[in-house]
């Protein structure tokens, strides 16, 4: 089974099995058991030669095996530290925790190798800081570098520029400048960690300080993309990033699609499609980042069209077609490509593809779809503790089957505040408020602690049930236990709770206590209040103010249309009428759906498009 050696001397036997072919527990049992047997386990050479071969192995107990062999044969013989100059064995030993699922076992590793008095290099000082920057193990990270301090090696700039990616990454850009301030040489290592680190961070004129300090030798092509993408996110840097590209001695495909995702991020379409029309060749990210930004800019069609243009399509283009489709209201056509994306494309939907489905069956209320989603989730063993759960609970609440929400929710073994949430959403969907307001004592129960989106819920809930008492009790709640500052959806609930209950009075007074700028529909829902209660005083105040603030919105035109009406002043009613009329305002119409086999019926208003008008105003004159 081992094929380790080189030689047919070192093999413990005749016909060695290929390393690639060791893959399990099993085969490391086996020859672990024929070392002993033949008594190689006591071979140096062998088991050094082993340990190199299989330590970097990307099976995991091929890995420990090796590990096992280390530390038994190699760093400790028969408990006794062995002293050992050359680090080499080491430091492939850490590597295969600072590369591996453990990056922290490096750390003792380091710890293992200055009790032993092994010598310390700087690839094992190198391996043990990329661990604690993948980590964000900044106390550990600094600890290191105490120690680089003392020896004769701190000053490499190999070394510096690593702990200078470690003070990036744990978000200490103040401690990275400050060593790259001190550095006795840089590199264009240096120079380019430093500038991305400011682009990362926003310092976006510092990063521009330092890439102008650099001569032009020392200037390559990671610089100046890092340089450009800085611009290009930053909110009115979009034409320095434009100039850089324009003054680059050479580009690669990284310097194309970062100004292309700068052009699509600034809403400027026609130059993006221009930049991808000339570019010498298109990767991924250069088809995808165009349809998204055709699809987020509402276009569509011309994100479908170069979706069928694309040579070769994968799980990431799907995603983004059907997320476009998504957000523009186009939901049947994201479910149509999600069936040929898995027949005609024989591609495999990933977690993102379930989310976006599942959000356009939600849009839809097509809960047979659903069901069919979650039996596939269910049949491939897929994990509902993440999004997909909470999804799975959105969407079947929006699909007005709450029952089937609720036994998504109680069968997730690990539930986490988002799926409480979704399921207290839902419930507030449903007019539940008394479930809504029990599941959020549940959560106090099992100690779960909900955010502000748990209360929007709650608060929610109670204002549609009439819970006026159990939603004052929410409100201090979140302030006086959980310290949420209530933000304006918070109180929208709020209002909206003590204008059903006819409490106007309260509302106004709260609204005029808030902490925060009322939006508009916090004045809305008061003054719909105002309408129905007959509280004239305090509404017509407010359609005129609304009126004022928002000039093209006809909502608020109808509202105080409405009240001046219920006051008999037919007069200002015909005056607010013809200022609409004259500003081509319209309402738009409520409108309500059903679902039957299938197929969704949408109504509004004196609505006769449907197939069936005929014989459904029959059915209602008979009523």
């Amino acid at each position: 089974m081992l094929g380790c050696a080189s030689s047919s001397s070192h093999q413990p036997w005749a016909s060695p099995i290929p390393i690639s072919k060791c893959t399990t527990t099993q085969h490391v049992n086996q020859i672990h058991a024929r070392l002993i047997t033949t008594g190689l386990i006591k071979n140096t050479s062998l088991t050094t030669k082993l340990v190199l071969s299989f330590v970097s192995s990307p099976h995991e107990p091929i890995v420990h095996f090796a590990r096992y062999i280390f530390f038994k044969h190699h760093a400790l013989c028969h408990g006794v530290p062995r002293n050992q100059d050359d680090p080499f064995l080491w430091n492939a030993v850490i590597r295969s925790y600072s590369h591996g699922s453990d990056p922290k076992g490096s750390l003792f590793i380091l710890i293992l190798m200055l009790e032993n008095g092994v010598c310390l290099d700087k690839y094992s000082f190198s391996l043990v800081l990329k661990a604690c920057s993948f980590m964000g193990l900044l106390k550990e990270g600094m600890q290191v570098h105490g120690l680089l301090c003392k020896t004769n090696i701190g000053s490499d700039v190999f070394l510096q520029n690593c702990l200078i990616g470690l003070f990036i990454r744990c978000g200490c850009i103040e401690l990275a400048e400050q060593l790259f301030d001190r550095m006795p040489d840089r590199d264009t290592v240096s120079y380019n960690s430093m500038i991305d680190g400011y682009v990362k961070y926003g310092v976006v004129e510092r990063a521009c300080e330092l890439f102008d300090s650099m001569v032009p030798e020392e200037k390559n092509l990671i610089t100046w993309n890092s340089m450009i993408g800085g611009y290009v996110r930053s909110k009115d840097g979009l034409s320095f990033g434009w100039s850089l590209f324009v003054k680059m001695p050479e580009r690669d495909l990284v310097s194309w699609n970062t100004m292309i995702d700068g052009c699509v991020k600034h809403g400027k379409m026609e130059d993006a499609q221009a930049l991808f029309d000339e570019m010498p060749e298109r990767d991924l990210v250069s088809w995808v980042t165009m349809i998204d930004g055709y699809a987020k800019s509402g276009n569509v069609v011309a994100a479908r069209r170069l979706f069928d243009e694309m040579p070769r399509k994968d799980v990431i283009s799907c995603n983004s077609m059907m997320a476009g489709y998504v957000q523009n209201c186009c939901s049947v056509e994201a479910l149509k490509l999600f069936h040929d994306m898995r027949r005609a494309m024989n591609l495999l939907p990933d977690d993102t593809t379930l989310l976006i489905v599942l959000t356009a069956v939600a849009r839809l209320g097509h809960v047979e779809v659903g069901v069919t989603i979650h039996r596939y989730l269910m049949d491939n063993g897929y994990c509902l503790s993440g999004k997909l759960g909470v999804a799975l609970i959105d969407m079947y609440s929006k699909c007005g089957s709450i029952e089937n929400a609720i036994s998504v929710f109680e069968n997730i073994e690990h539930t986490c505040v988002d799926h409480w949430n979704a399921l207290i959403g839902g419930l507030a969907f449903h007019g539940m408020g008394e479930m809504a307001f029990d599941f959020l004592m549940e959560m106090q129960r099992l100690s779960i602690v909900p955010d502000d989106i748990t209360f929007i819920g709650v608060l929610s809930a109670c204002g549609h049930a009439g819970m006026l008492k159990e939603g004052l009790i929410c409100f201090k709640l979140m302030q006086n236990v959980f310290k949420l500052e209530p933000k304006v959806q918070h109180y929208g609930c709020m209002v909206d709770m003590l204008s059903r209950a006819g409490h106007v009075e309260e509302a106004k007074k709260l609204i005029e206590e808030m902490p925060i700028e009322p939006n508009d529909v916090i004045w809305k829902t008061l003054l719909s209040a105002c309408q129905i209660y007959e509280n004239f005083t305090i509404g017509e105040p407010i359609a005129q103010q609304l009126v004022q603030l928002n000039s093209c919105s006809p909502s608020s035109y109808v509202l105080l249309s409405n009240i001046y009406a219920s006051l008999g002043m037919w007069e200002n009613v015909k005056r607010v009428r013809t200022e609409m009329k004259g500003k081509k305002l319209k309402k738009i119409p409520g409108c309500s759906w059903i679902e039957l086999g299938g197929i969704v019926h949408q109504f509004s208003v004196q609505d006769r498009t449907h197939p069936q008008v005929t014989e459904i105003y029959s059915l209602l004159s008979n009523l």
